[in-house]
């Protein structure tokens, strides 16, 4: 193993350490989105303002650093939609709308520039370092289903929905309202405003026509018959 990338014996503290961890970390998540995994670190070092030695003491290795960074991105990608589902979606006295509003924070939170091109960094990297998508997988999609499942477990234990696999309908409420924008967001084609509304709206309806209770679809049928 080569010296530099040997984990730090001890991450450097104090006032001015963290003032240097700040500024790596910002010119590494500019260099990342910009140039990809590739980007040398050398070249983050210089854009931080500090010795390539300092970023190694900190982080140990330009995984641990991109790791470290693709956390930050998906934390603060998933705090709205996590802070509303763990307030709201549970006891929700109007599934729907709490759904919708939910699936709004989570798009929002996930289709900005900088998050689609952290993913795009990811998947280009991932034939050389199969980890990374891992790590995003745990720390983005994985992470976020736990909450999701745990927030649907409630709602079938109290009779909102009838879902037998919550696994399964927690990845296609994902696929639904998520993923179309992270298909084209990556490719640089975002759904427009009016479209990610429709997406939205139409996701959530149609996992909920697929989990409503039976006496709930029946009484919808019956109301549209009428």
């Amino acid at each position: 193993m080569r010296a530099s990338e040997r984990a730090p014996k001890r991450i450097p503290s104090g006032d001015r350490a963290a003032a240097k961890r700040k500024a790596i970390v910002r010119a590494a998540t500019e260099a990342f989105l910009r140039d990809g995994y590739g980007v040398g670190m050398d070249t983050i070092a210089a854009e931080a303002g500090v010795a390539k030695v300092t970023v190694y003491n900190h982080f140990g290795s330009k995984e641990a650093l991109f790791t470290a960074i693709v956390g930050d991105v998906l934390d603060a990608a998933l705090a709205e939609s996590t802070r509303l589902i763990e307030e709201r979606l549970g006891s929700s006295t109007d599934v729907r709308a709490d759904l919708v509003a939910i699936c709004e924070a989570w798009v929002a939170g996930h289709a900005t520039p900088e998050v689609l091109a952290l993913h795009n960094a990811v998947m280009g990297s991932m034939p050389q370092l199969p980890e990374l998508g891992r790590t995003w997988q745990e720390q983005g999609p994985e992470r976020f289903h736990l909450i999701v499942r745990a927030a649907l477990t409630s709602l079938v234990e109290r009779g909102e929905l009838a879902i037998d696999d919550i696994e399964l309908a927690a990845i296609q409420l994902s696929g639904l309202v998520l993923m179309p924008h992270i298909a084209y967001g990556s490719a640089g084609a975002a759904p427009d405003t009016d479209l990610t509304q429709r997406l939205i709206t139409g996701g959530v309806d149609m996992f909920l026509a697929r989990y409503r209770p039976a006496a709930d679809g029946a009484e919808r049928d019956q109301a549209v018959a009428s």
